[in-house]
């Protein structure tokens, strides 16, 4: 039996569960809401099933062996909980836990579906009253319940991107009015310009009928009039000449400075943009948008634009000269100019679609890039050079495929253009020579008429080519503006209140925080002393990192307040808050450039003997002086140039020069040496003098030196205290610092951080 024959209340079940599920169905039961689940109690990939109906809720084990069912009952309940990627969903009643069932992270929409919806079906079996409809409270994309004050569903955002369009172009517009005047310029110039080009041709029909066919009739030449008419030639070419090139030259300046502006202003939003942004997108995605999408506008304004709008008065101007000699030639030579209209609409949406996947694909090539030149050495450590070139090639067949469909298209369309101008032109000189014959007009009009025609077409010709061009152009800016459209989640406070001397006191009041689907802070509370030194300690996924990036604000919380000297940090500018706060990281990073810029990054004005001072502090001043250049030696790209150690002590004094009341240190010393780790001690302990201090170690030796230590679990706090305390607890630190003893060369298996896996 197949989904299809079975009764519609099980038909959106997956197809193998419908059989065993309509077995146990009783007459006219209904299914309000089903979850399959991926995981067993020992965390094994299993399938297995949970279902609520109008009277019970149905669930198998793991094994598919036992079938478990529970009639509602006030006192039952289903709790969800989810920590390091696994989702447990518990029923539960007054005497305890009936059944545990676990799932991956994917599954959560589902999963807190199942919770709403069995929880009504629960309270209308004790009430018999239905419960009254709650508009909106169903996600319609994922089907997961919206919490009450909130239009829209903060666990599945809407993904679906809007189509591509040609007006995105026009959007481009608030670029160009700065150069507002030189813009009406350029096209004064354009329009005199294209008026120019067009006398030639209407001085070449008095040329013919006055002085070229008098004379092949046996009349002597007209020399001054000839010559009248050459000089006019000549002097509407050299008129034409100079508007031009006056022209192009205004406009390719306007438009230069429009691509430079739209670089600009799309890289200032970019960085304004929370962490949370850059989590879900490729560098090499990023670097095409801003480089190679704004090259190909600027280049669309400067050049494909100009010749669209020549293009557009040449027609309008030729078909208004084609009227006022010939109104019946005119119309037969306007005939082609429908259909090709109506060619270029159809064509347009499928090269603005396909353009735009070619330049997503194109990303992917970028990306590629992005992650092997700067993993190079780690590429050539494990001999992937063939496996790289692999995804480089398979990257680029895939360029070679979507670009061949758009070739597919353009081929036929642009041929087929041709083809029409030249019937077009070819029913001119047979309706044109009937009229000759016929005295209708003379060789000198349709002459005219013919160097008119030919321009005319070739016009046409030329819009329907641009047609290529301005599609991409638009894929482009609607990419473009997909950065510029983004709000950061983590906004600049409308009323900023501006801390003049920040003393450096935390309090962290009942937050919550999630990545994604997953839970990572819940209700945490904690309050941090001006100059206190605070480690953080727990298991990895415990929250540690997330803490950190929090007090940052590299994102904001979900619940509650973080605040500094009894301010919610987000009423602060984002700037003027983080100038206060000094971070060492795991891995520092340095940018290309000389030792000296690097430590002075986050105070660029600073003086040598500051930067020399920061240094000393950070007791790097020795290693630096050995260096070829001293301070003025480059890194290298990363800091690829220096040892581990070295570049964390530049990094230290990085944070030392701009001297902040908050010190953030997030595992400084877990990726060095022993020996290493002891010279970075003593930069730390200059260091953390006299400000308020936030460490995350490997080693819980390390921060025996902290005031308190504050223990992490599941994005809780569990215990607070300093190291005799903890120990003498015998809770959670205990048992983290046990195993480290036990185990010291696996330490890094209790507590490693990572903040992007989800601390």
């Amino acid at each position: 039996m197949t989904t299809d024959s079975l009764p519609s209340a099980i038909a959106s079940l997956p197809e193998r569960w419908g059989t065993e599920i309509a077995a146990r169905l009783t007459a006219n039961e209904k299914i309000v809401a089903w979850l399959e689940l991926d995981l067993d109690t020992q965390l094994q990939f299993r399938s297995s099933l949970v279902v609520a109906t109008e009277t019970r809720l149905l669930a198998n084990t793991p094994e598919g062996t036992v079938w478990q069912e529970w009639a509602y009952r006030p006192e039952l309940s289903l709790k969800h909980v989810d920590h390091a990627g696994v989702g447990t969903l518990e029923l539960c009643d007054d005497h305890g836990r009936l059944a545990a069932w676990r799932y991956t992270l994917a599954q959560n929409p589902q999963a807190l579906r199942l919770i709403k919806l069995f929880e009504q079906q629960r309270d209308l079996v004790a009430s018999g009253v239905a419960p009254e409809e709650e508009g909106g409270d169903i996600c319609p994309q994922c089907k997961a319940p919206i919490p009450e004050g909130q239009e829209t569903c903060a666990i599945c955002p809407e993904l679906k991107e809007a189509p591509p369009s040609t007006w995105a172009l026009f959007r481009l517009s608030r670029f160009a009015k700065p150069y507002k005047g030189a813009l009406l310029l350029g096209f004064l110039l354009t329009l005199a310009s294209t008026a120019a080009t067009l006398v030639p041709p209407y001085m070449t029909m008095p040329l013919m009928d006055n002085v070229l066919i008098p004379f092949q009739n046996g009349a002597p030449i007209n020399t001054h009039l000839a010559m009248l008419y050459l000089s006019g030639l000549l002097g509407a070419a050299l008129l034409a000449w100079g508007l031009g090139w006056a022209r192009t030259y205004i406009l390719a300046l306007v438009s230069e400075r429009i691509g430079a502006d739209l670089r600009t202003s799309t890289y200032e939003h970019l960085l304004r943009l929370s962490q949370e942004y850059f989590g879900g997108k490729r560098t090499g995605d990023l670097m095409a948008r801003i480089g190679s999408e704004t090259d190909r506008i600027c280049v669309f304004l400067s050049l494909h634009l100009l010749d669209f709008a020549i293009d557009v008065l040449m027609i309008i101007m030729t078909a208004a000269i084609l009227i006022s000699i010939n109104p019946w030639l005119a119309l037969v030579t306007l005939l082609p100019l429908p259909f090709i209209a109506w060619m270029i609409h159809v064509v347009r949406d499928r090269l603005r679609h396909g353009f735009e996947k070619i330049d997503r694909i194109w990303s992917e090539v970028t990306n590629v890039l992005a992650d092997t030149i700067p993993g190079i050495r780690v590429v050539k450590a494990f001999a992937q050079e063939k496996r790289e070139v692999a995804r480089f090639r398979e990257a680029n067949r895939h360029n070679l495929v979507v670009n061949d469909r758009v070739n597919k298209i353009w081929s036929l369309f642009t041929p087929t253009v041709t083809f029409l101008t030249e019937v077009g032109l070819l029913v001119v000189w047979v309706f044109g020579i009937w009229q000759v014959s016929n005295n209708q007009i003379t060789v000198g009009v349709l002459t005219a008429f013919l160097a008119y025609i030919s321009r005319f077409y070739t016009r046409l010709d030329s819009m329907s080519r641009i047609v290529s061009v301005t599609q991409k152009a638009a894929a482009g800016a609607k990419r473009i503006f997909d950065i510029l459209d983004h709000v950061s989640s983590v906004p600049e406070p409308a009323n900023p209140v501006h801390l003049e001397n920040v003393k450096g006191a935390i309090e962290v009041r009942n937050i919550g925080f999630r990545y994604g689907n997953r839970a990572v802070i819940r209700n945490m509370s904690l309050s941090i002393a001006p100059g206190e030194m605070i480690g953080l300690v727990g298991h990895s996924g415990s929250g540690k990192s997330t803490m950190v990036n929090l007090i940052c604000r590299f994102y904001d919380v979900s619940e509650g307040a973080i605040r500094i000297d009894g301010v919610d940090i987000r009423s602060l500018p984002i700037s003027e808050y983080r100038r206060n706060i000094g971070l060492v990281l795991q891995e520092p990073f340095l940018f290309f450039g000389t030792i000296a810029e690097n430590i002075a990054y986050g105070k660029p004005e600073a003086t040598r003997e500051e930067i020399v001072a920061a240094a000393r502090a950070a007791h790097a001043h020795e290693f630096i002086l050995r260096l070829p250049q001293g301070y003025d030696s480059l890194v290298g790209e990363r800091g690829q140039a220096l040892s581990g150690g070295e570049r964390q002590r530049i990094s230290i004094a990085r944070a030392l020069l701009i001297d902040p009341r908050i010190l953030i240190l997030d595992e400084a010393t877990s990726s060095v040496d022993t020996t290493t780790e002891k010279e970075i001690q003593k930069a730390l302990d200059n260091l953390v003098q006299g400000r308020t201090t936030i460490a995350i170690a490997h080693r819980l030796s390390t921060l025996r030196k902290a005031d308190r230590l504050v223990v992490l679990d599941r994005g809780q706090v569990v215990e607070v205290g300093n190291h005799e305390e903890l120990m003498a607890r015998e809770g959670h630190y205990y048992k983290l610092y046990q195993a480290q003893a036990r185990n010291p060369d696996g330490e890094a298996e209790v507590s490693v951080s990572q903040a992007e896996g989800g601390e």
